[in-house]
């Protein structure tokens, strides 16, 4: 479709920088839809991504009206179910929003095994994530950069300027090699990142240092 052939003047389709700043997300986030299925698109001549208008409205559409505050494109959520927990110490608190059972599962092992007083609630996705935040205030936030529901970049920088979550700290989980992390630079910086096939190796590291004292 031309642009000339558009009803009243409107475009049909963006660039992704276009959709990046529409959806207050990082590029690379908006290229990680395409790739999903998520938007639709195709490549000019040139090589170039071009996003579908359609496509762009019904993801918006999913994802509601109402935002979760502070946080582009989050839709509100009125209740959180029930944490999925590991260990049964009422000392600190950690919060894992991950997407992927795998790592869910390898988290909660590392977890158990070095700090074993320490509770684990586990979300699936960004947005239950955020309101799960609220209710149990955790002492670390280990958020996977790359969730399928809500931009990683504008969640972590959310969650490094908002008064609510100054007391929380904060550790990034990804599996995005170091040179791909660079549209993330602006969110990222000053923050512990970890690569994921290294989390065996670093994570009780990077968490007892958070927490404050060693692992078991």
């Amino acid at each position: 479709m031309s642009e000339n052939s558009t009803p009243s003047g409107q475009i049909p389709h963006y660039t992704t920088a276009e959709v990046a700043k529409l959806l207050g997300m990082a590029v690379r986030s908006v290229q990680l839809m395409v790739d999903r299925g998520e938007l639709e698109a195709w490549k000019t001549p040139g090589g170039h991504r071009r996003i579908t208008r359609a496509s762009v409205e019904r993801w918006r559409s999913r994802q509601g009206e109402r935002a979760a505050p502070g946080v582009p494109g989050a839709p509100a959520v009125a209740q959180a179910p029930a944490p999925a927990q590991a260990g049964s110490g009422t000392g600190q608190r950690v919060l894992l929003i991950e997407d992927s059972v795998h790592f869910q599962n390898l988290v909660r092992m590392l977890v158990q095994r070095h700090f074993p007083d320490v509770q684990l609630h586990v979300a699936n996705d960004g947005i239950t994530g955020m309101a799960l935040y609220g209710q149990i205030q955790p002492d670390v936030l280990l958020v996977d950069i790359l969730l399928p529901d809500i931009d990683g970049a504008a969640l972590i920088t959310t969650l490094r300027t908002h008064e609510q979550f100054a007391r929380c700290k904060l550790l990034v989980v990804t599996s995005l090699e170091a040179s791909e992390r660079e549209a993330y630079a602006f969110a990222l910086g000053g923050v512990r990142v970890i690569h994921k096939p290294q989390l065996v190796q670093e994570l009780p590291e990077a968490l007892g240092g958070l927490l404050g004292g060693p692992a078991a």
